[in-house]
């Protein structure tokens, strides 16, 4: 599932004027947290992630391990803001952020 360059630029732009539908603190990675991550990306198939963890290999291994178990591409990474990107299975118009 890996995004050409010219996807990852319209994503970035897209994802730009989004903001952050999930937030993770010191808590890290809980069932509740994966549960909300996965319902927004199948909603919105594009969404802004905040981490906030002042630790910079911690975050970095919070955000792979997210694209591991939910499936889906991290698209950009700036500071504690990551957007993730994963196809519906069956797009909302009203909800997504693609199709908007």
């Amino acid at each position: 599932m890996s995004l050409t360059n010219a996807q990852k630029k319209q994503y970035r732009l897209i994802g730009h004027a989004l903001n952050p539908v999930v937030m993770i603190a010191g808590n890290g990675l809980t069932e509740a947290v994966l549960t909300e991550v996965d319902r927004a990306l199948e909603d919105h198939e594009l969404i802004k992630v905040r981490i906030s963890i002042a630790d910079r290999e911690v975050r970095t291994a919070l955000i792979a391990e997210i694209s591991k178990i939910m499936k889906c591409e991290t698209v950009q990474t700036i500071g504690k803001v990551a957007l993730f990107y994963r196809a519906a299975l069956e797009p909302n118009p009203k909800l997504s952020n693609l199709l908007r």
